[in-house]
């Protein structure tokens, strides 16, 4: 297994979980570059905060990260976010506007909320009550996330919510990301209802949980850990205990007769019936690249971007006004210094001591570059600069957590799922190999540890057909 991330912990958890259901002898070695594993998943408990540096939940629709976490014994540590404070707001004209009730990420369910919100223009209001009078596409070719929802809701919506939203998922580029692989429920809505409208309200229709008050992404569908998100890869890694080793970063691998043989960085060598690479696509290609030279060309096309998190704790008295949200997004055309802020102890149990509150804020992404390049002192100033204007908090924070996340966000261009299907088909002649990870199909922690756990069932599959 290379890489300890969720994927590779997920996989190689997996394979133990097969061997002992049908008691085959199985060694499993974990090689991590790092001298962690987890990835982004980090939890610092600090002061009573419960500080997350990376992702802070995940979404439950997608039943794998759950599932995985009441296998490892964690289904009592699953928590919900708070009813309470389940909406987002979104900045406009330095102001913060909560998206209207029943907005589901790209469009609203119902057109009410809409007219009597200050988010759109007159005219922009009027582009979105014509969508259901909109043809569909019907060629079913990828397009950009920007061209979807401009042809389908009109230029406001895209810049106004499906921008900053899907820009706070994916730090991307709307113009250049692909609607089929990161929202294609949307895709599907259009090619079965002939408007996105008419899919939502047959949605609502057919769900027993309607909660029309709900806006943005859907946050009754996400959970996290009481003790915090590295709680799942800290099982993961009590249970695999010595196969994992740190500091082992593989530099190239070859095919001795049926075997295969990996060299690390410290000048160990590694021998194995088959391998998994969970690393990013990037590190991915460089290690396939006397292998399969064709599928590391395509595998080195998938780009990245950097991110950065920032943490900040206060007390809820050094607001003018509390935020009653989870958090709010910053559209590109409001020329802000953040992607977005979130109150984790308003979304979250816990998450800081009585009277205080913490907030973190995201900066960088495809459209904010220039953010990647300043100090950790200068992204700190920036982000009370930012929280000074848009929510009135000028006091020194109390905490200050700063994470770099350096070419961590795979971004899904148009064209991406064929890119991948054609990795695959050309992996697929390579004997006892896969790739899994967050670069392919699905950036969530759900999609990665399905991921994973795909990729070893294939794998255990393949050396038991040979045995």
């Amino acid at each position: 297994m290379v890489g300890g991330g969720i994927t590779g912990l997920s996989a190689a958890y997996r394979l133990r979980e097969i061997a002992a259901t049908r008691e085959i002898p199985l060694e499993v070695a974990l090689l991590e570059r790092g001298d962690r594993v987890g990835g982004p998943l980090e939890t610092i408990r600090r002061d009573g905060f419960v500080i997350e540096t990376g992702a802070d939940s995940f979404l439950s629709e997608k039943p794998w990260a759950a599932d995985l976490a009441r296998r490892l014994g964690l289904g009592a540590e699953l928590i919900p976010t708070r009813e309470i404070y389940r909406r987002t707001f979104v900045v406009r004209a330095g102001h913060l506007v909560a998206i209207p009730a029943g907005f589901s990420m790209l469009a609203p369910s119902h057109l009410g909320p809409v007219f009597f919100s200050p988010l759109f223009s007159i005219l922009g209001k009027l582009r979105i009550a014509l969508e259901p009078l909109i043809p569909a596409r019907t060629d079913g070719a990828d397009e950009s996330l920007a061209s979807f929802v401009t042809r389908r809701l009109g230029r406001e919506v895209l810049e106004r919510v499906a921008q900053p939203l899907a820009g706070g998922i994916y730090t991307a580029d709307p113009n250049r990301l692909s609607i089929a692989a990161t929202l294609p429920r949307f895709v599907e809505m259009e090619r079965r209802h002939g408007s996105l409208i008419k899919g939502l309200r047959a949605a609502e229709r057919s769900s027993t949980a309607k909660n029309r008050n709900v806006s943005g992404a859907r946050w009754s569908l996400f959970q996290s850990f009481k003790t915090g998100m590295a709680a799942l890869p800290k099982a993961l890694a009590a249970k695999l205990g010595s196969s994992i080793r740190k500091s082992a970063e593989v530099v190239a691998m070859s095919r001795d007769g049926e075997r295969w043989r990996l060299a690390t960085a410290n000048g160990d060598t590694v021998e194995a019936d088959a391998v998994i690479v969970a690393a990013p696509a990037y590190a991915t290609a460089r290690i396939l690249s006397s292998i399969a030279p064709r599928a590391a060309q395509l595998l080195a096309q998938i780009s990245y971007a950097s991110a950065a998190t920032v943490n900040l704790a206060f007390m809820q008295s050094d607001f003018p006004a509390p935020p009653e949200a989870f958090g709010f997004v910053v559209p590109a055309i409001e020329r802000r210094r953040i992607i977005a802020g979130s109150f984790s102890s308003f979304k979250f149990e816990g998450r800081a001591p009585d009277g205080a509150v913490l907030a973190r804020a995201f900066v960088g992404g495809v459209l904010q570059k220039e953010m990647m390049l300043l100090s950790d002192d200068e992204i700190v100033a920036a982000v009370r600069d930012e929280f000074r204007a848009l929510l009135g908090i000028g006091v020194t924070p109390t905490i200050v957590e700063v994470r770099r996340w350096p070419n961590s966000m795979p971004q899904y261009e148009v064209g991406h799922l064929a890119r991948v299907t054609e990795i695959e088909t050309l992996l697929a002649d390579v004997p006892a190999f896969a790739i899994a990870g967050a670069a392919y199909r699905g950036v969530g922690i759900p999609d990665c540890v399905r991921s994973g756990e795909q990729a070893s069932d294939a794998i255990f599959a393949k050396l038991i057909s040979d045995t």
